[in-house]
Formats: C-alpha cells, sequence, structure tokens
C-alpha cells in the first residue's frame, strides 16, 4: 500500500471545485464532522462560495463508496475484496486486449484529478495498457481556448498574469463567463473595473455590468469580428505594439472589414451603438495615471461551440489588436472551469499531449518523455480519439470494448447523453473509480473506492498557473484507496515494474517534474519542499542552479513562438451548427448556477445546494412561455432532434424571446444533455453544447 499521508488537527489546503482553487483551512476529523475557514489566499482573500462552505459535506456522504464492487451474474453490484475487484479488471483487459488489440481499451479522465494523478493515468495508459484511447472531460471545458491560445501566443495558460491584476483594471469584456455563479470570489477584483458583458442571458455578472451585449446564441465570433472592424475604421488599433509584437493582422483585418456595425446587429441583435461604446471602453482603458488598462477575458459561452476554436481566436484579435496581451497594462485570458483544468491539460490525460504540454507526434517530445519512462520512443503510441469521438466509438467495431473512467460523469455531462448512454452499456467492461455513485459508477461492471480530497495529498494548477498543495485532513476509510494505488496495482497486475508507477504523490510528482522539463508547462522547478515553505510558483519554473522564481507574468518581453511574435488569426463567422427551423423554433443554451458543480454528483448530496437548486429548470421569457402554453412554476418537456428533457418552468423577462436556459447539473430526464448538440469544432473537438434548436411543451404535474 501507499504511505498514509500524515494527519493534522487542521491543514491549509484548496476546495475542491472550481480553478480559482480559493484558500481554505479544514478542522475537524470524520467522527466530529469538518468545518471550512476560508484563508487570506491571493485569488479569494478571505472568502467562499456556497460550494466551497458546504466542500465538507461530501466528505460524510450518506452513499460514500467505501468497498470494491463487481456486478455478479444476476447484474446486481455486490461487495467484494480489492484483490478480486482489481483481478477482475486486469483479466477483462488481457482477456479484450488479446482478442481485439490494445486500442481496444481506453482511459477517460478528469479535469479535478491532481496533477499527480492525470500524470500517471497518462503513462498507465500508454505503457500498462500500450493504447492511445486516452482523454478527458477537460476536453469538453478549455480545448478551443488551449488551442487558440497556442496559436495565437505559443503557450496556453488560463491566465497569463496573477488574478490581482484584474483589481487595478479600468474595463475588462467577459465573453461567455458567468463568474457571479460560476466563480463568486473573483468578483472582488472586478469590483473597479467597468464590465463589458457578453451573453445571451441577463445573468447575475451581466446585471452587475455597465454594458450588457446580448447576441443571439452562436453568434459570438460574428460580435467580436464587428468589435474589431470598429476598433480599425475609428482608428483605435495600438499600431506601434501590432508592428512590434505581432504577426498576420493583415488576414484578421481584411475579414473584419466584412462585418460592419449594422451587418452585425442584423446577425447578433447587439445594436450598432453598443458595440461602438464596448469598442470605446476597451480602447480608452489605458488612459490614466496609475491605470491597469482593459482585460479581455473568455468563457465556455465562447468555447462549447462547433467553431469555438475560431470564436476564442477572433477575441485574441481583438485583444492583440488593442495592444493588451503581455504589455503590462492589460492583457487577454481564459477563465479555466475545472479545478484542475489547467494542470489537468498539462500532464498527458489527453489524447495528443505527453506530459509537460508536449505533443504527442513531436519525436522530440516523445523521445524526452520516453527517457524519463525508460522505454524505447517507438513503444509510445501516437494520438488517439478526442473525448466525444472516444465515447461515441465505444462498444463499436474498431472502437474500445473495454473502459476506465477517473474523475468523471460522461453518463450526465457528455452531449447527446442518452447515446453515450447506449455506448457505455455496449462494453464487455466498464470501469469506473469514484468516491460517490455517479450515474456513470452505477453503469459499470467494476466500482473502485478512491479517495477524496481532503483524504489526499497532491499538487493541482489554478487558472493563473500557480502550483498549489493539497493537502489531507484526515485518513481515507479503511477499504479506500488512491487513485494513484489503483494505477499501480493494476500496472503491476498487467505485467509492468513496480517501481514504474509510483503510489506515493510525492514521488508521481518527482517523477513529473522531469517529465515535465523543457516543455512548455515546464514544473521542473518546483518541489513539494518549496510550496510547502509558502512559495508562490507559477508555471514554467525550470530547473536552475538557482532557483528559479515561476513566472506569474508571461510574455512581457516576448510571446513563447520562436520569433517572439503573438499572430493573429484569421476567422470567419460559420453560425451554429444547427439553426432554429419551425419545429425547433428556439435556441437553448446550457450552463452552470450557482449551488451545484459540473454533473452534480457531488453538489447533489449537499442538503443546501439541493435546497437551493432542488430540481432541473429552463428559463424562458414570458411572451415565449405564453406561446408554448406554459406556466411559471409549471413542467416542460424540452424537445430537440436528439432527445427530450424535463423541467421546471422559469419566467424571466431579461431572457431572449428566442432562447432557453437549461442548467447541466441534473441526472435521469433532467440531463439537459439529452437535447444537446454532439457537433465538434474540428480542430479542437469541443461539443457544442451551447446552442441547440428545441421546442417547448407543457407537461402534466405527474410527468417525471
Amino acid at each position: 500500500m501507499s504511505e498514509l499521508p500524515a494527519l493534522r488537527p487542521e491543514t491549509d489546503t484548496h476546495c475542491p471545485y472550481c480553478a480559482l482553487q480559493c484558500g481554505t483551512r479544514l478542522t475537524g476529523d470524520r467522527d466530529v464532522g469538518v468545518k471550512v475557514e476560508p484563508t487570506d489566499f491571493p485569488v479569494n482573500r478571505g472568502r467562499l462560495c456556497q460550494k466551497g462552505w458546504t466542500a465538507p459535506d461530501v466528505l460524510a456522504a450518506a452513499d460514500r463508496l467505501t468497498r470494491p464492487l463487481v456486478r455478479g451474474p444476476d447484474g446486481r453490484l455486490t461487495e467484494t475484496s480489492w484483490d478480486t475487484a482489481l483481478d477482475t479488471v486486469a483479466e477483462g483487459l488481457r482477456r479484450i486486449r488479446a482478442r481485439h488489440g490494445p486500442d481496444a481499451v481506453a482511459v477517460f479522465g478528469g479535469g479535478g484529478l491532481t496533477n499527480e494523478k492525470a500524470y500517471l493515468l497518462g503513462k498507465f495508459a500508454r505503457l500498462a495498457l500500450a493504447t492511445s484511447q486516452i482523454d478527458y472531460n477537460g476536453r469538453f471545458c478549455m480545448s478551443s481556448a488551449a488551442l487558440a491560445g497556442n496559436e495565437a501566443f505559443g503557450l496556453d495558460r488560463g491566465l497569463p498574469f496573477p488574478v490581482g491584476d484584474l483589481r487595478s483594471a479600468r474595463t475588462v469584456l467577459l465573453a461567455g463567463a458567468n463568474i457571479a455563479e460560476t466563480m463568486p470570489p473573483l468578483m472582488q477584483h472586478l469590483e473597479r473595473a467597468e464590465l463589458i458583458v457578453v451573453d445571451p442571458r441577463r445573468t447575475a455578472t451581466a446585471g452587475r455590468a455597465k454594458l450588457h451585449l446580448q447576441p443571439a446564441p452562436g453568434t459570438d465570433l460574428a460580435l467580436a469580428l464587428g468589435l474589431l472592424h470598429i476598433a480599425v475604421v475609428d482608428g483605435l488599433l495600438d499600431q506601434d505594439y501590432i508592428r512590434r509584437r505581432t504577426r498576420g493582422i493583415e488576414g484578421a483585418v481584411r475579414r473584419a472589414m466584412t462585418w460592419w456595425p449594422e451587418r452585425v446587429e442584423s446577425i447578433t441583435g447587439v445594436p450598432v451603438s453598443a458595440q461602438r461604446e464596448a469598442v470605446r471602453m476597451l480602447a480608452g482603458a489605458e488612459a490614466g495615471a496609475g491605470d491597469g488598462g482593459a482585460y479581455v477575458l473568455t468563457g465556455r459561452g465562447v468555447e462549447q461551440h462547433s467553431r469555438g476554436t475560431d470564436t476564442a481566436a477572433g477575441f485574441i484579435n481583438l485583444a492583440l489588436a488593442l495592444g493588451l496581451p503581455g504589455s503590462g497594462r492589460g492583457g487577454y485570458g481564459c477563465l479555466t472551469g475545472q479545478g484542475n483544468g489547467q494542470g489537468g491539460r498539462e500532464h498527458g490525460q489527453k489524447a495528443d499531449q505527453l506530459p509537460g504540454y508536449r505533443s504527442i507526434t513531436d519525436p522530440a517530445a516523445r523521445a524526452h518523455v520516453a527517457g524519463v519512462w525508460g522505454v524505447p520512443p517507438e513503444d509510445l503510441p501516437g494520438p488517439g480519439r478526442s473525448a466525444y469521438e472516444l465515447l461515441d466509438a465505444l462498444g463499436d467495431d474498431g472502437g474500445p470494448r473495454g473502459l476506465l473512467v477517473f474523475g468523471s460523469n460522461p453518463a450526465v455531462s457528455a452531449p447527446h447523453a442518452s447515446h453515450v448512454v447506449r455506448r457505455l452499456a455496449s462494453l464487455d467492461l466498464l470501469v469506473v473509480a469514484d468516491f460517490v455513485p455517479s450515474e456513470t459508477a452505477r453503469m459499470a461492471d467494476v466500482v473502485l473506492p478512491v479517495t477524496q480530497w481532503a483524504e489526499e495529498e497532491g499538487t493541482l494548477t489554478n487558472l493563473e498557473g500557480r502550483v498549489l498543495r493539497r493537502r489531507a485532513l484526515m485518513a481515507p476509510p479503511p477499504r479506500v484507496r488512491s487513485d494513484l494505488q489503483v494505477l499501480h496495482d493494476l500496472a503491476v497486475r498487467l505485467g509492468e515494474p513496480p517501481d514504474r508507477y509510483p503510489a506515493v504523490p510525492q514521488d508521481a510528482f518527482d517523477e513529473l517534474r522531469a517529465a515535465s522539463r523543457g516543455g512548455r508547462a515546464d514544473y521542473s522547478g518546483i518541489s513539494y519542499e518549496r510550496l510547502d515553505t509558502g512559495e508562490s510558483l507559477h508555471w514554467p519554473c525550470p530547473a536552475a542552479a538557482d532557483p528559479h522564481p515561476g513566472t506569474p507574468r508571461l510574455f512581457l518581453d516576448r510571446f513563447a513562438h520562436s520569433d517572439g511574435r503573438a499572430r493573429f488569426a484569421e476567422v470567419e463567422h460559420h453560425g451554429p451548427a444547427e439553426d432554429i427551423s419551425p419545429a425547433y423554433p428556439l435556441y437553448a443554451t446550457t450552463g452552470r448556477i450557482l449551488a451545484h458543480y459540473q454533473s452534480g454528483a457531488q453538489t447533489r448530496r449537499v442538503t443546501e445546494s439541493n435546497a437551493a437548486a432542488p430540481e432541473p429548470f429552463v428559463e424562458v421569457h414570458p411572451d415565449t412561455a405564453a406561446r408554448s402554453g406554459l406556466a411559471d412554476r409549471g413542467l416542460a418537456r424540452v424537445t430537440s432532434a436528439r432527445g427530450s428533457m424535463t423541467a421546471r418552468v422559469r419566467l424571466d423577462a431579461t431572457m431572449r424571446l428566442d432562447t432557453v436556459f437549461v442548467p447541466f447539473h441534473f441526472p435521469g430526464e433532467g440531463r439537459a444533455n439529452l437535447f444537446t448538440h454532439p457537433a465538434l469544432d474540428p480542430r479542437s473537438g469541443m461539443p457544442a453544447f451551447k446552442v441547440s434548436a428545441v421546442r417547448l411543451e407543457a407537461l402534466p404535474e405527474a410527468a417525471p
């Protein structure tokens, strides 16, 4: 077994939810209960949201998984020993590989896994299983902005500056981000700034904005092109910055010049006057002594489209044209969503990446990582399927016949969820490692109970690229193991050398440091010892004779391309993958709400969160509701060409007449992803969660 964490009467750690990773102090134990208090950590400065305050409740969930489960001949999951469970998994994996080849087994990870888990999961897939078929739920979250950022700047880090820099901003454009509900402690950093919010809904964040631009769903890129058009025509470009620090503006401007303000208004619904005001606010933001300048920040509303990469690039173009990124007087950033959404995509659980944010097709990258792992480079598989493509292929000829799931709940979170559930059900072997019986775990052939956040050690990387220490307050229940131990034990059963899969988090991190050395995300100069003394370390932080201080602010001197210059992207608006029609006359968009997180597997087990949001709902304008025969607080069916979900009606006079909103945190017939579109961004693999064509129908109260 791995070493148990050193127990403490209290410990400073971080919230297990979003990528802010708010600082917290835990006290108590399993018998008396765990209490949480916020610390004066830079991103939350003594504040927490509802989810952070109630995070300890999940530690005591009544249905906490504490023993391995194996599905018997009668179809029921029954408790068993660890040896029996792991032997069952190993035997099933060997049988599938022998019959169908190594790519017939797959791994699906999560953006909430620690850096150590994400790293070892990728290593396990590529060496112990010899499969290329590994991806993770972060593909549904950050992949479009990550690709756009890499292409523009040569490097992807959600915020290339500390959150605290926003406190001095004069103007901040938030595109597709409702941080007042999804990251409430972040709002305190924007109290001085004048906010421009781009969102089809009048969200809590939009309600605090000086200017709310309310485009039709799927038209964000048309708006970004129009804002760049205005900046060009009105002479607001930073020509000196563009000349010294960028390439390719000609193509970007050529595209933007066909998007004059009146055309943009006809497509998006955003008035010309509001477009002009937004550009003036951004371009004038640097005026004044001591001014922090302007920032363009994007979120899931920009990315989760069939052209999400282009849309993110359109907003990056606007920021570059105004001279913001790397200027020291503003910038561009993407608000990473999941707790380790940043680190989770850097260290090898993505289909196309190796540790250190290296490309799996780069011969030099393959040679470096293979050297750390002690295998020939040719032993490493190539790139595999992206997340939805992997799930869509499950059980099909040529697709995976076995799947291991760590830290994810795709039965609820994947688009076209009913189809994904059918694919999961068709597998020869489904194995789920989790700490609560999620909807995916309930389908599994083997369920492996693993540790929760307050029971384990490790590191995570927040949205600023700051590497953080997760510290254990208490030991896990007696029969619960860490994910690292599970991977170690499975690898040994599959014939791998035991020392190749470290089960102690610090040992895994030290190996990760070596594997990341010289990569885009270089952690080689970061250590548990440095983090435990309180150092604030942002990657890249290479190993050096004199300890490297880390890099809180990127791009101040040069961008990460070989010539040091940022790249404009030549992008064009094409509209959503699915438009409205007489049969489906409304746009449906999905998102998060304050009380819940991701698929809700954790927060739906918290009494306070359930009291605040006990059931799925659909927000709809009163006039739209009346046309569909809906009443406030009544039940409705939301139907697309792919399926239907059931929700409680909430009338909201600020909604667009052509748009409804549904949160995605609920299971069963309340799954928003029963109707969402599986169309993928052709470059990033991001599904089009944000736009589906639907119709509404009233249901009797007795409906499920």
